[in-house]
């Protein structure tokens, strides 16, 4: 699985962030306390990172992820009732862009963590582009 270890790391630092401020306050919140958290883990972090988008060589703006976790997975916090189809396909082109091949949507609206991996080409040992888990 591609960034496994790193992956758990990231959920396991938003299970922190969500037992200690409990669900249902603002992405932005989140996403802080997330930057603290995996900070104090020892990962670097890169916050609204921006990344060039072109059509047909002439730039039409910026793509700007949330987090970026040690150069390697977008992290997208979401306060939502659940993830959709637009959540996802936002995420594959946030990886088609940075040429990044793992986001973790989490959803940090219940009181159980929710994750969503989503991954920018198949992996050898799974069928699909994401993983849900609730």
């Amino acid at each position: 699985m591609i960034h496994e270890a790193l992956s758990r790391e990231i959920i396991g630092a938003a299970m922190v962030v969500l037992n200690e401020l409990k669900p249902g306050l603002d992405e932005k919140l989140y996403e802080r306390a997330m930057m603290i958290e995996l900070k104090h883990r020892g990962h670097s972090i890169s916050v609204q990172a921006s990344f060039p988008v072109s059509y047909r060589g002439q730039l039409i703006g910026n793509l700007i992820p949330d987090l970026i976790v040690d150069d390697s997975v977008i992290v997208d916090p979401k306060v939502v009732s659940c993830f959709n189809d637009t959540h996802v396909a936002q995420m594959i082109g946030y990886l088609n862009i940075t040429h990044l091949d793992l986001a973790l949507l989490i959803n940090f609206k219940n009181a159980r963590l929710e994750w969503k991996r989503v991954l920018r080409s198949n992996e050898p040992d799974e069928g699909n582009t994401s993983d849900l888990h609730a």
